[in-house]
């Protein structure tokens, strides 16, 4: 593309700092530079008509791990690890409260509640003799206990009799939030561009060169926020893998409230709308869904619909109304990439599925490179 003088002057001169990505991590990162340095022309990069990725796909979920998906991750990181992990959730669920309000995520806080399958009896009374353990673990960052056993309120078949909640765990509408922090964003006078698809960039040292699909410009340093699309442009440890949701029609009379989670969070749901929107599947067939390409597949969609029929809605009518997919950020450690990579670029990337959590706190963080 040929440039006019306009378009160069207005949109590409000067650039203190070029975000790769306008979902959570990258518009908080704009957020934090715009605080720090209100001066600095500021410029997103969205390769999407609308923030792609996760961000403005997933479940709405504000939650900081089912007790499952702790034990999972004590076999794999240090109790220190797994705090800070859980900390690092809190926080950010906190910060996006302040930073946007309660009203304007549509946050509530109806609780997270894990079911056990009857077939997962064993996994379930593994969970159920850990809570006291996990509990005392995570106190310095609830300050009280967070999980504890509930009946089952929902009448949900074919599971054991008992919940394991998480009462801090709560819920949002995502489409709200990334609104408000786009609206946010332009309020501060950040410049966003969609539809934009970065292809490279160089780093000569004193300023890098971004080349995307139509066009080659200059900025003095260069941020890069694609989470689950980080390995098109990064050599980092994250792989795409791809979630995929449907939703219901509207149900008459639905009494089902908060965020659930089944079969150590590879399925999840939640009620919006009087509708039920149901997640997940990838365990199905990792290497399928290790992809960044959109798209539903058979095998989940009926899984997910069988779930919905057998055991959260067995005795109501209900229809599928449509589904889609995310693509998230993953790799074998949960801890996030948040690192200088040269001179002038640095990336925040493997948000490993709780980027409504952390999102903003690793925006913060990858902007904090740069003091």
């Amino acid at each position: 593309m040929n440039l006019s003088y306009w378009e160069r002057t207005s949109w590409f001169a000067n650039i203190d700092y070029t975000i790769v990505g306008s979902g959570i991590v990258g518009l908080n990162c704009a957020l934090e530079l715009k605080r720090r340095h209100p001066q600095a022309r500021i410029l997103i990069l969205e390769k999407g008509t609308l923030p792609q990725g996760a961000s403005t796909k997933n479940a709405g979920f504000a939650c900081f791990g089912s007790i499952s998906e702790i034990l999972s991750d004590l076999k794999i990181h240090s109790k220190e690890d797994v705090v800070k992990l859980v900390q690092d959730r809190y926080d950010g669920i906190q910060d996006l409260r302040v930073l946007l309000g309660d009203d304007a995520i549509a946050y509530e806080n109806n609780g997270g509640h894990e079911l056990f399958l009857e077939s997962d009896n064993e996994l379930y009374e593994h969970c159920h003799h850990k809570i006291k353990m996990v509990n005392e673990l995570l106190h310095p960052v609830f300050k009280d206990d967070a999980f504890r056993i509930t009946t089952n309120l929902f009448d949900f078949k074919s599971i054991n009799k008992n919940y394991i909640s998480q009462v801090f765990e709560g819920q949002i509408d995502t489409g709200k939030m990334m609104k408000s922090l786009v609206q946010l964003a332009l309020q501060k006078e950040i410049t966003i561009l969609n539809a934009t698809h970065v292809k490279g960039f160089e780093d000569s040292g004193t300023q890098v060169t971004i080349k995307t699909n139509d066009l080659e410009f200059t900025t003095k340093k260069l941020l890069i926020a694609t989470n689950g699309f980080a390995a098109q442009l990064l050599s980092e440890n994250v792989k795409p893998a791809r979630a995929q949701v449907l939703i219901t029609k509207p149900i008459k009379d639905l009494r089902i409230k908060g965020t659930f989670h089944l079969e150590e969070g590879y399925y999840y749901f939640r009620n919006i709308d009087n509708r039920i929107l149901l997640g997940g599947g990838r365990n199905l067939d990792f290497k399928t869904e290790e992809t960044a390409e959109f798209g539903t597949t058979t095998l989940v969609e009926n899984k997910l619909r069988d779930l919905l029929k057998t055991v959260i809605l067995p005795e109501k009518t209900f229809e599928v109304d449509y589904s889609w997919s995310g693509i998230m950020g993953v790799g074998q450690q949960k801890k996030p990439i948040i690192k200088q990579l040269s001179n002038n670029v640095s990336c925040g990337v493997r948000l490993g599925g709780m980027g409504i959590a952390i999102g903003s706190t690793i925006g913060k963080k990858l902007a904090n490179i740069y003091n």
